[in-house]
Parts: C-alpha cells; sequence; structure tokens
C-alpha cells in the first residue's frame, strides 16, 4: 500500500499544489458562512463552494461545472433511487399502522426497569428505515404517553429511544448520509458491508450510551411528561382499523436489511463463487442489491399490511407519494455534496491529502471524524457535513487502494462525526426542545451531550474494528 501511495502522491498533480489546497481550504469556509450566516440553501451552497474550488485552483470555469454536473448525476443515480424508496417504506409502515404495532407490542410487554432498555430498541427498530426527524415526530407521543402511564423521569424515556434513532440515522444505510457517504467513494463500496458493520456498532452504541446516560440526564433534567400530547388515542391504527401483527412489522422493517446482509455474507464467504458468477450468486447478488432489496420490502409491505389492515390500494400509494415531498431537499443537498466531490476529485485533492495522511502518520478513520465534526459543529447540518468530509476523503482512499471493509469504515467515522455537538444551528436541536419542553439550557444538557456520546462511542468502536478487521490501510 505504501509504495501505491507513494508512487501516486510523487506522480505530477494537475495542478499547483499551494493554490489548490488554499482554494479547498476557502471552499469550505464559503460553505459554512453562506450555510450559517446567509442562510442560504445548502444545494446553492454547495455549487458555489464547488465553483470556488474550481476556479480558484486553476482548473477552469467550464471544467468546474462540467465536473460539477456530471458527479451531481452520478450521485443521484447510486442514492437518489435508495433515498425515495427507503422514504416510501417508513411511510408505508407508519400510515399501515406497523410502527405502532412494534411499539405497543414492546412496552406493554416491558416492566418499568426495563422500559429504557426497550425504549432504545424501539428508537433503533423505527430508525432503521425511517428518517430521524420523521421517526421523532412519531415517537414523541409514544415517548410522552409512555412516562406518564409508568410514572418515570421524561429523560428515562425519552435518551434511549433518541439514541436508538440518532445512531442508525448516521450509521446504517438506507439512511441518506451512509449512503451519500458510499457515493463517493469508486467501485461502488457495497452497502451490505457497511450494514455489517454499521448495524452492530449501532447497536453496541445504543447500548452502551441509551440507559446509562438515560439516568445521568434524569437527574441534571429532572423534568416530567410534558402537557402538549393527551393519550386518549389509544388505538394509534391507520384510521382506527387493527394494527397489524407485531411478526409482520418487523418483517417489513427488516427485509431490505436481511436480503442486503446475506449478499454480503455469501460475497465475503465465497468470493471465488462470485467472481465465476455462478448462478446461486447472481440470484443472491440480484435480490442484495439495495435498490432491488428496498423495492421488494416496499411492495411487500404494501401487499401484506393492507391485506392486513383491509386499506385499499388507493390508500397505500398515497403513501408512497406523501413520503417523497420532505425527501426532495435532501436528494438536493445529496446530489450537491456529490458534485462538490467530483470538483474535488477532478483538480487531483486526493493527491496532496494523501501525501498529508502518508507523512503525519494520522489515521485516516480519524481524519474523517475530525473534519466531519468541524463542519457538522460549524453548519448545523449532518448531511453538509457527510457529503463535504467524504469529497475530500474519497479520493484519498482511491488513490491508498483501500478496501471495501476499509471505506465502510471510514463512512461509519464520518457518520460519527456527522452527528457531534448538536447545538442552536442544528434543527434537531429545536425540535427536541420544544417537543419536550425544555429550555436551551436543558436540551444542551440532554440532546446534545448525548449526541456528542453517541458520536465518540461510535467511533471508538470503528476504531477497535479497524485493529481486527484487515482493512487494507
Amino acid at each position: 500500500m505504501n509504495t501505491v501511495l507513494a508512487a501516486a502522491v510523487t506522480a505530477a498533480p494537475h495542478l499547483n499544489t499551494t493554490q489548490l489546497g488554499v482554494s479547498v481550504i476557502a471552499s469550505i469556509i464559503v460553505l459554512i458562512l453562506l450555510v450559517t450566516v446567509a442562510k442560504l440553501h445548502p444545494f446553492v451552497s454547495l455549487i458555489l463552494a464547488g465553483l470556488v474550488v474550481g476556479i480558484g485552483s486553476g482548473y477552469g470555469p467550464v471544467n468546474t461545472i462540467t465536473s460539477f454536473s456530471t458527479s451531481f448525476g452520478s450521485t443521484m443515480a447510486s442514492v437518489g433511487i435508495l433515498i425515495g424508496l427507503g422514504a416510501m417504506l417508513g411511510r408505508v409502515l407508519m400510515d399501515t399502522g406497523a410502527a405502532d404495532s412494534i411499539v405497543d407490542t414492546l412496552v406493554s410487554r416491558s416492566s418499568k426497569a426495563m422500559i429504557p432498555w426497550t425504549m432504545a430498541v424501539i428508537g433503533a427498530l423505527i430508525g432503521l428505515p425511517m428518517f430521524f426527524e420523521v421517526g421523532l415526530v412519531m415517537l414523541v407521543p409514544v415517548i410522552v404517553l409512555v412516562t406518564r402511564r409508568t410514572g418515570l423521569p421524561l429523560m428515562k424515556v425519552a435518551i434511549p429511544t433518541l439514541a436508538g434513532l440518532s445512531v442508525m440515522h448516521a450509521c446504517v444505510p438506507p439512511h441518506p448520509g451512509p449512503l451519500a457517504a458510499l457515493s463517493c467513494f469508486k467501485d461502488n463500496p457495497s452497502v451490505g458491508i457497511t450494514m455489517l458493520f454499521g448495524i452492530p456498532i449501532a447497536i453496541l452504541t445504543v447500548v452502551i450510551v441509551g440507559p446509562a446516560f438515560a439516568a445521568i440526564s434524569a437527574k441534571w433534567v429532572p423534568v416530567g411528561a410534558p402537557a402538549n400530547f393527551d393519550e386518549s388515542k389509544e388505538d394509534r391504527g391507520a384510521d382506527g382499523r387493527a394494527l397489524p401483527s407485531f411478526g409482520l412489522s418487523v418483517l417489513c422493517i427488516l427485509l431490505p436489511a436481511v436480503l442486503m446482509l446475506i449478499n454480503a455474507i455469501c460475497e465475503i464467504a465465497a468470493p471465488k463463487a462470485y467472481a465465476s458468477q455462478v448462478i446461486w450468486t447472481q440470484i443472491v447478488s440480484f435480490l442484495g442489491k439495495p435498490e432491488l432489496a428496498l423495492l421488494i420490502a416496499v411492495l411487500f409491505s404494501m401487499i401484506a399490511l393492507g391485506s392486513v389492515g383491509h386499506i385499499p390500494f388507493k390508500k397505500i400509494n398515497e403513501s408512497l407519494g406523501a413520503a417523497l415531498p420532505p425527501v426532495a431537499g435532501i436528494l438536493l443537498i445529496v446530489g450537491g455534496g456529490g458534485g462538490y466531490k467530483g470538483v474535488l476529485v477532478d483538480t487531483g485533492i486526493g493527491t496532496m491529502i494523501g501525501g498529508f495522511v502518508e507523512h503525519s502518520h494520522i489515521s485516516i478513520l480519524l481524519l474523517g471524524w475530525l473534519i466531519a465534526v468541524f463542519v457538522r459543529v460549524a453548519t448545523g447540518s449532518a448531511t453538509v457535513s457527510i457529503m463535504t468530509t467524504a469529497g475530500i476523503l474519497g479520493p484519498v482512499m482511491d488513490t491508498m487502494g483501500a478496501s471495501p471493509a476499509a471505506v465502510s469504515l471510514l463512512v461509519l467515522a464520518i457518520g460519527a462525526g456527522s452527528i457531534f455537538l448538536s447545538h442552536v444551528n442544528d434543527a434537531g436541536f429545536w425540535l427536541v426542545k420544544e417537543y419536550f419542553n425544555l429550555d436551551v439550557g436543558q436540551t444542551f444538557k440532554t440532546w446534545s451531550v448525548l449526541e456528542c456520546l453517541l458520536s465518540v462511542v461510535v467511533l471508538a468502536l470503528v476504531l477497535v474494528a479497524s485493529i481486527f478487521v484487515p482493512i487494507g490501510i
């Protein structure tokens, strides 16, 4: 690896290294100022940041916009379908009452002492197919209702749930962040391998942080359930219909993950069979493709949950359409981040940063986390943080010839950095504050600290995994 990297570093760069380095730093500063001070939409901000890199480095205005547009398209081709299908699956689960069935079953079978652990499981399960904001809106009434019925402090119920939602959002595809980060690397890194690492790391993180910090935060902020939700709505099924069974609901959530994981495990266990394209490997690979796995899950959920709940096809089909408007902005930001990445790649930033990594001996996993933290704290956007960091380091990993496992671990490290220190410039901070009727100080003591703990623990587990797994860097 060192020989390959050294050869790449000594090769003539596209442009003057100093000019390129200054342009990249300037583009990050411009991006941060546009998002935070000017309050410009991140999509437009990413376009302008890409122009700063391309024009400032001497790459040329026409080349810059061509590079941005091409990479925007390739990012949408690899990520857009997945984000759309993931949003549809989450909306179907919510509208048919499947998500409510999971919540009701787990809560009804838990003792008072087990409630924090149960809520952590609920947060992780609901967080697997749903975006953080959607999961939060759906689970807030549940959190309040459970707090009232059990008499527990609000934070003992809320913190484990938020931990499960947040860490899944940061670490596990098909969430936009991990998918977008993967799109910044060549050769289509495996979503399945990323899930193979991401799911156990996410679960361990929730186990380590969730209930333990819940007990501490309940002492720091000893508040009860807010009065903004009533508990008169006992049956939360779709239009008063009976809820689907717990088993079927869980199957709908886990089906795409299982298909992708089976493909990843078979690919690792039988590489020769995959290389020779034996018929069974083609079938497993086909079913395990993220696009098809999510499509199968969406269609299965529509048919199975619709049949159980006697919901007309027209109504379920409306859920698919209703799922897309909320993710339109996310799609544009992800695409814009891909365009920004394309400009960075074409100007030769990978060679420059690769040389820095080689001579500084800093772990690229730690470097990815640090850059993501910096952009996250500055902009308040996890998606912008992930796309900026992956765009900078993607070319480096390509130059180093990193293995798929290495790419997956770097994606997880970047995802961990992207959730660090949610504060006043983050919409999630204000959602938590308002829903739970907290003041700013209480939100910092609970939500902001939780995000920092989740970020650090995920990074620590990624670094531990990099010791025992041959990752090729």
